[in-house]
């Protein structure tokens, strides 16, 4: 399983029509180019965990880049506030859902190429983990070199493809984040992303050159996906100042120890954000119960240009959407049936649905602004590490302006269809219909003949 981190599928598409990925376009004329979509929030690390868990990741304790620990008992030493965006990336495999396995678990022996999960891997078993690969890595992301995260890509790809020729491995999970890191300083059209994409090219030329040469090609599965798309960025809404403007203490990263905050703002992607309020409090609150001195915070955010929806938690199994200018709705669920309830206006744009099971509300979502929203959204409002307020951005904006080596001018993150429509590119035709990015792992595990556990969130289509 590749991950052509951060790419959308019509760049896919094009560079395989183009005649620049020749490698890619024989794995379509083989298998098949599938449109599925992503998980919310769009944005690495918490959107691999549908590939290597079958989880939405709100629903194994990743609900975004950043997050507010109100149980006081994860992010201890943090301000009692997560970032995966540096060191603390290794406290992922302890973070998640212990009770989910990962892939790694299942199929051993396995490989993880820049995994941002590694749970049930052994160090031998892990490219990018070295000491001296995260200096390198830390150096070419502070320094805002957009062109040496081509050079990492390059080398993990060579090392993967040098470790599944040594070794016989079950499953291999490589990740190449340089379609990302150069969509976000230049845009996805941009010349840099498409030697990003040669990369990925490269990689499976060599992988697929070296299975047919020693006799494995013709069992050997081989899968190119992503895990979000990217959006042109023209405005930053600085979340932090905007709070502190009307008179808010805020806690967010790289400074997330303000035991005096009043809210803890947890930016991802960096087009989606949780809002903690009330953070002195070690259970979470809900909608409208929560109210008080937080009434008119909601009509404030949804006056700002940058916000497209807002979403309040009401109770595990509810919430309300709103809509900049568009009214709102209730989504309520229950046992794996959703109901979309208009209320004041449609947000979603997708009228009245009553209970609906998880592929009906795919269908009707897909071809809407917001693909799979209805099942998105309600998996990660569950979670209990959400916040109280979750932000998905307009579109040109994200809320997050300081602190990016690589000043941004493409995001992800929200629920838009640039956003959560990612390509999946296979080389064996599936039984059934690929929908979501969460069906991938059971579908690994089916075509490796193991017994996927039944508490996945997807399904397969093999």
């Amino acid at each position: 399983m590749i991950i052509a981190d951060g790419v959308r599928p019509d760049a896919l598409a094009r560079s395989i029509d183009g005649g620049h990925s020749p490698a890619l376009a024989a794995l379509r004329d083989e298998g098949q180019l599938s449109t599925i979509t992503s998980a919310f929030p769009s944005v690495t690390g918490p959107a691999y965990a549908p590939f290597l868990m079958g989880r939405y990741p709100g629903s194994i304790g990743l609900p975004g880049l950043r997050w507010y620990d109100r149980s006081r008992r994860i992010a201890r030493l943090s301000g009692h506030a997560r970032s995966y965006v540096g060191p603390e990336m290794r406290f992922v495999d302890r973070d998640i859902d212990r009770a989910s396995p990962t892939i790694f678990e299942l199929a051993k022996p396995s490989l993880g190429a820049l995994s941002v999960i590694g749970r049930g891997l052994r160090r031998r078993e892990r490219i990018g983990q070295s000491a001296a690969f995260v200096a390198r890595a830390a150096a070419t992301h502070f320094r805002g070199n957009v062109r040496g995260w081509l050079a990492i890509d390059r080398l993990v790809g060579e090392e993967a493809a040098l470790h599944l020729r040594k070794q016989r491995t079950r499953f291999a999970f490589i990740a190449l984040t340089g379609i990302d890191k150069t969509s976000h300083a230049q845009g996805q059209d941009a010349q840099i992303v498409s030697d990003a994409m040669r990369i990925v090219n490269d990689t499976v030329a060599e992988i697929r050159s070296d299975a047919e040469r020693d006799g494995r090609w013709k069992k050997m599965s081989l899968w190119v996906g992503s895990d979000h798309g990217h959006s042109p960025v023209r405005e930053h809404e600085d979340l932090v100042a905007l709070l502190a403007e009307w008179g808010y203490s805020t806690l967010a990263h790289p400074w997330a120890f303000n035991t005096s905050a009043d809210i803890a703002v947890m930016v991802s992607g960096n087009a989606m954000a949780h809002l903690y309020l009330d953070i002195d409090q070690k259970t979470r609150p809900w909608w409208p119960a929560l109210g008080g001195r937080w009434n008119d915070l909601p009509e404030r955010l949804l006056s700002r240009q940058s916000v497209d929806l807002l979403i309040l938690p009401s109770s595990p199994g509810s919430c309300e959407i709103h809509g900049r200018g568009r009214g709102a709705a209730m989504l309520a669920w229950s046992e794996a049936r959703y109901s979309y309830t208009p209320r004041t206006g449609d947000p979603l744009g997708i009228g009245e649905q009553k209970s609906l099971g998880d592929d009906e509300a795919y269908d009707r979502t897909f071809d809407s602004d917001y693909p799979d929203a209805i099942v998105q959204i309600a998996h990660l409002v569950a979670s209990p590490r959400s916040g109280d307020i979750i932000l998905s951005a307009a579109r040109d904006w994200d809320y997050r302006a300081r602190y990016e080596p690589i000043p941004h001018v493409s995001s992800h993150g929200a629920l838009h269809r640039e956003h959560m429509l990612v390509p999946l590119l296979l080389n064996r035709l599936p039984a059934g219909i690929p929908r979501r990015t969460v069906d991938v792992m059971p579908s690994a595990l089916a075509a490796l003949g193991i017994t996927a556990p039944k508490t996945l969130d997807g399904v397969s289509f093999f």
